[in-house]
């Protein structure tokens, strides 16, 4: 009564209200500029399971505008992260952090274990995947983008409305449309256009309001000027997305299109001299390989020392199981170190070689 008390003397909401909000299920994909906001006020507000995914890190340049993370964050996961500070927000409520990226293998089996579905990505490929996951597991999908001093905010596929390909049935040529790393971004506009996406995920949910379906709400944080477009919905482009149901997860990823091709096995690396071993494990994670020269990257350090890496040699990385490792690969050509990949099942695929050739694995 007393963490909820504004919400439930609310006639509109009540305690019947709240426990709706405790019983609903949020997935947010992407935990930047728009998801950290998001998940800040669905947590404080008692949504009672969140889930976050997101594959990258944090950086310094993040700060300006995803506000769940301090100084203290850099180099760590942004979901792992965003957790963290969400459950001392509220503690009362579930929170599952997906350190991984959104594929088309995953997308369904994630989207089918939730309610609404929050787009916090930069990038039109995954706007897109997530799109088509909702339309074919048939959840709303609460929409949200910012470019310089401007943003959007909608929802798709609410009650059988329009979906993004309604409104946007061409996806635009790869980076044609610059990100806001290459063209800036205000930073309090993510904070403003994150909020407009809790308030529909909350409406939704409580059932109250008027939803942001068949709306493409427009904001210019120059100007205060807001307009709202009319969409409407093109049956053959839900069609489209539901002919190819079956084919969904043979699909490939086009922002990540090479993360299997940046995994290799320890076979094909062990005797090639020009190769620079890097284990992204923190140091309490050892034990040591034996007979492998390393340098120890660990990802909570990972920006501060990039001068260790040698530009000139074939950089093969590894973490405990492989998960991290494809993640530093990724923040690696983000800074324009390439040549670069992840052992597929890190520490134990390659204790298992050593073992396998006889070779010794110290354990100091």
């Amino acid at each position: 009564m007393d963490r909820y008390n504004r919400h439930i003397i609310l006639s509109e909401i009540g305690q019947i209200g709240q426990n709706k909000l405790l019983s609903a299920k949020v997935l947010v994909v992407g935990a930047g500029g728009l998801g950290c906001p998001v998940l800040q006020y669905l947590a404080a507000a008692g949504v009672g399971t969140i889930g976050i995914i997101d594959f990258d890190v944090v950086e310094k340049s993040n700060l300006q505008r995803q506000v769940l993370f301090g100084t203290s964050s850099l180099g760590k996961n942004k979901a792992e992260e965003a957790k963290s500070r969400l459950q001392d927000l509220n503690d009362t409520i579930t929170i599952k952090a997906y350190l991984e990226m959104l594929t088309f293998q995953n997308a369904i089996d994630l989207f089918n274990q939730y309610d609404i579905i929050v787009d916090g990505t930069d990038n039109f490929e995954t706007r897109y995947l997530i799109n088509d996951g909702c339309v074919i597991t048939g959840k709303p999908l609460v929409f949200g983008a910012i470019y310089k001093f401007q943003g959007q905010v909608s929802v798709f596929n609410y009650e059988n409305g329009p979906t993004y390909r309604c409104a946007f049935p061409n996806k635009p040529k790869k980076d044609t449309v610059p990100n806001c790393s290459e063209i800036g971004v205000l930073g309090v506009l993510p904070g403003i256009i994150g909020t407009m996406q809790a308030n529909e995920v909350l409406k939704i949910i409580l059932g109250i309001g008027s939803i942001l379906s068949g709306k493409l709400l427009c904001y210019d944080a120059l100007s205060y000027q807001t307009s709202i477009l009319n969409i409407k919905k093109s049956e053959n482009e839900i069609q489209k997305v539901l002919k190819n149901k079956s084919d969904f997860k043979n699909q490939k990823s086009e922002v990540h299109c090479d993360s299997q091709s940046v995994e290799i096995s320890i076979k094909e690396v062990w005797n090639n001299k020009n190769i620079q071993f890097i284990d992204v494990r923190e140091a309490h994670e050892q034990p040591k390989i034996k007979g492998l020269n390393v340098i120890h990257l660990p990802l909570s350090a990972f920006l501060e020392n990039l001068d260790l890496v040698e530009k000139d040699k074939k950089k093969v990385v590894f973490c405990q199981s492989g998960i991290r490792s494809k993640m530093a690969v990724f923040l690696f050509k983000k800074h324009n170190i390439h040549n670069c990949y992840s052992i597929k099942e890190g520490a134990l695929e390659i204790n298992k070689y050593l073992k396998k050739s006889n070779k010794q694995v110290s354990n100091e």
